[in-house]
């Protein structure tokens, strides 16, 4: 593996041939990187007293409250195969249900029915959580085993986006735990003054347009068709 101008280049242990193609640089990386979990403690202390006690097996009072106050939670899950996958949901605050201390329901609004995570929560029926108070640091995390409800008497109860949702993530808690602010401090994420200008970024109808490859799409028309599929987010 080498450097040039800062940038790592893959190496390969002989030129290429018919029967075996250049490493990849993640292949490269991968093959001096840490194979073993005991391997980790030599590179990190051990956790303090507070890091290791602060999980609990179920919903409290005070995590109840803090679920009722986010309007943002990010869902992870994993496919059969293992591929991963995360997934934002956004709502008014209290998007997410609390129905006892061991229960959570997710509604589903419908985003663009390619139904990643719903398909990987009935294969593998495992989801991961973190809850977000925008303005907020600290976050909740909230792991456990998971399903897809259908069940109208639940539905019904879900009208936090509007209206009953078509399905809901049911959440049976195994973990809970507050997520120190680090990440949310060292990215100033909440400092409007810190964020990159507009003009800075590539816009969401460039990123589109250069994965669909297209050529008979344009920018305009994907911006257009991104407005009216805003004035429908619940639906």
């Amino acid at each position: 593996m080498t450097t040039t101008s800062g940038t790592v280049t893959p190496s390969t242990t002989g030129p290429a041939t018919p029967d075996r193609a250049p490493a990849s640089l993640f292949e490269s990386l991968r093959a001096d990187a840490v194979r073993e979990a005991a391997q980790l403690r030599e590179i990190y202390e051990q956790p303090g007293d507070h890091a290791r006690r602060k999980q609990v097996d179920h919903i409290h009072d005070v995590a109840r409250r803090l679920i009722a106050c986010s309007s943002l939670v990010f869902v992870a899950s994993a496919d059969a195969a293992g591929r991963c996958d995360v997934s934002p949901r956004g709502g008014p605050a209290g998007l997410v249900s609390v129905l006892d201390e061991h229960t959570l329901a997710i509604p589903d609004a419908t985003g663009n029915k390619r139904l990643d995570t719903l398909h990987n929560v009935v294969e593998t029926g495992q989801v991961g959580l973190i809850f977000v108070v925008p303005g907020r640091e600290t976050t909740l995390r909230v792991n456990g085993r998971a399903c897809v409800s259908t069940d109208p008497r639940l539905l019904e109860q879900l009208t936090a986006v509007g209206k009953p949702p078509r399905s809901a993530i049911v959440v049976a808690v195994e973990e809970v735990y507050a997520h120190c602010p680090k990440a949310f401090l060292r990215s100033s994420a909440w400092k409007p003054e810190n964020w990159l200008g507009k003009d800075e970024q590539p816009s969401s109808a460039e990123v589109t347009l250069s994965h669909l490859r297209d050529p008979s799409l344009t920018i305009e028309a994907i911006e257009q068709a991104e407005r009216e599929s805003l004035l429908y987010r619940y639906e």
